[in-house]
């Protein structure tokens, strides 16, 4: 009996992750990986030596549960200061090893068989997997091509009385769009009255552009009161390859919360949360993110003129989409493995966070690199 045949895969439909098989491609064919969401430069350099010392200090054990004190208190601190936000550090705020893990605990919390949650194509790829392994329905809205933008009557419409959930994520990964105040207050008056769960999924919070504000559904009181809010140290710090985040909500969800939590990971690495509590009082580290990733972002975009992609407008993210229509008319996984394969650069297909693996001819390129490493990203893509 040849039992491994016999084992019926919970997901027959899930296989591989896009960002696993662009970043082997890459590494398989020698191509530069402009696919992966990851900075080729290190973290701050006070942030490095203060995870050496606390780990030197002999601070390696487990940490409490819901992550240290003096870190939640930081926090908190954050959240006042930038959206005028209270959450108590003790029962609304609980630091997790990673957004993903943040985002999968939350679902997990209050996401019944037969639940539906709504979340808005283009999607990030983890959102559908948790929703489905907790008996859940993911009920699929779009934001529209080529503007990326929810329309909030087609939201309405998809609203039922199983509805338990919606997914919200800005600034939104893939497409670099965010939601506005104006959303914000469609999305407030769409779920009033209802018992409906928000999950705002907030990573790229700081990496915001061109004078826009970051409108986190922590500045909105009514919307804040039945929300998660999921946050990265990776993407603020460079420190992607370290998996720490934290996690706010309201008392009542955060008691869910943490009920799931505590048995997939319990504590996150300890001399990291000591490091990161010391480094949150250098508020210029994260206030200046925008800035940095505008130059990066302006020096990408500036290095494409005259070539013959199309660009799509970023708002936030380190993500930028160029349109190829005018150089092929290859599906976007065809052309993204041909990049990969004959011109020795990866990216991220589109339509891969789309169920349907739509295709409008759109990849996505990672600009949180060195002006070196876009040089060379620059001199294959312009030559297309």
């Amino acid at each position: 009996m040849n039992f491994a045949a016999n084992i019926k895969s919970k997901f027959p439909k899930v296989g591989t992750t896009i960002f696993t098989k662009m970043s082997a491609m890459a590494k398989e064919h020698g191509a530069l990986n402009l696919s992966q969401g990851f900075p080729d430069f290190s973290p701050p350099a006070s942030l490095i030596k203060a995870v050496s010392h606390y780990m030197e200090a002999g601070m390696n054990q487990y940490a409490p549960m819901a992550g240290l004190t003096s870190l939640r208190e930081r926090i908190a601190e954050k959240m006042y200061e930038n959206y005028s936000a209270q959450y108590n550090p003790e029962s609304e705020i609980t630091i997790v090893p990673g957004g993903t893990i943040g985002i999968y605990a939350a679902i997990a919390s209050v996401v019944k068989d037969n639940d539906e949650v709504i979340i808005f194509e283009p999607a990030y790829d983890s959102y559908v997997p948790a929703i489905e392994a907790n008996g859940g329905k993911a009920i699929f809205a779009e934001l529209k091509f080529p503007t990326y933008k929810p329309n909030w009557d087609e939201v309405k419409k998809l609203t039922t009385a199983r509805t338990k959930m919606i997914i919200i994520n800005t600034p939104h990964n893939p497409t670099g769009s965010i939601l506005s105040a104006q959303d914000m207050m469609k999305l407030e008056k769409l779920v009033k009255d209802r018992d409906i769960v928000i999950l705002s999924d907030e990573v790229y919070e700081h990496i915001i552009f061109d004078g826009v504000e970051h409108q986190s559904i922590a500045r909105f009181p009514e919307l804040a009161k039945r929300s998660f809010l999921v946050y990265s140290f990776g993407k603020t710090y460079h420190a992607t390859g370290w998996k720490m985040g934290y996690v706010l909500a309201p008392e009542a969800l955060t008691e869910e919360f943490r009920k799931i939590y505590q048995y997939m990971a319990f504590a996150c690495n300890t001399p990291m949360q000591y490091a990161f509590a010391e480094i949150l009082k250098e508020k210029e580290l994260y206030l200046g993110l925008s800035e940095m990733y505008r130059e990066r972002r302006d020096y990408f975009v500036n290095g494409l003129k005259g070539s013959r992609f199309k660009l799509k407008p970023s708002v936030g993210t380190y993500f930028q989409l160029l349109d190829y229509s005018k150089i092929s008319d290859l599906g976007e996984m065809e052309f993204a493995e041909w990049l990969v394969k004959e011109k020795k650069i990866a990216a991220i297909p589109v339509s891969s966070f789309y169920r349907k693996n739509d295709n409008h001819q759109v990849l996505r390129f990672c600009f949180a690199k060195n002006n070196d490493t876009l040089d060379k990203g620059l001199e294959i893509l312009c030559k297309l």
